[in-house]
């Protein structure tokens, strides 16, 4: 088999940002606290740190996730309840806040979620950003079995799928951040 839209590096690669009335120092005390990303997520509903000192380089945060049936319904994806690992990569107070997605063994991922915050007139600027280079051991497993057409319309989806949590993720922080 030739080369395949899974083959692509970038695989992903979004951003989206909102404003926010509230000083770096207080979005970044609010988005550095993985457990309780369920107030604002469309899929992780929270979770807890499993080792390292919590939202510092190195920390690795276990994720507690639910995805819906109607969540790209065709595609062979993980329904229901499921968990993740992710270990902190940047933590700069009032800066940025990313973390990198584990494989099941444990493994690094080329799959970055973060948050950067930049200064702006009554507030600042937040951006919720996500990259993926290679494809994950996950999206190896729901692509295996399908055929290149899939393939493509799976990735087209899926883009739409994390463009819109990420604009769903900045509006419910922006809520959660501005009614401190």
């Amino acid at each position: 088999m030739g080369a395949s839209v899974i083959d692509n590096s970038p695989l992903f690669e979004l951003r989206s940002d909102v404003q926010v009335s509230a000083t770096p120092e207080q979005v970044y005390t609010v988005v550095s606290d993985l457990p309780r990303s369920g107030e604002w997520s469309p899929e992780c509903q929270g979770g807890e740190w499993v080792s390292g000192e919590p939202a510092t380089v190195g920390a690795v945060f276990r994720g507690e996730n639910l995805r819906s049936e109607e969540v790209v319904a065709w595609a062979p994806l993980v329904r229901g309840t499921w968990y993740t690992e992710s270990r902190v990569v940047a933590a700069e107070p009032g800066r940025t806040f990313r973390w990198m997605m584990l494989s099941h063994a444990g493994a690094d991922q080329e799959s970055i979620w973060g948050f950067d915050i930049e200064p702006a007139d009554e507030g600042c600027v937040l951006t919720h950003h996500f990259r993926m280079g290679t494809a994950t051991v996950g999206i190896h497993k729901i692509v295996a079995d399908l055929d290149e057409p899939a393939r493509k319309r799976f990735v087209v989806e899926w883009t739409t799928k994390l463009e819109r949590d990420l604009q769903d993720t900045l509006k419910r922080l922006k809520d959660v951040i501005e009614r401190q």
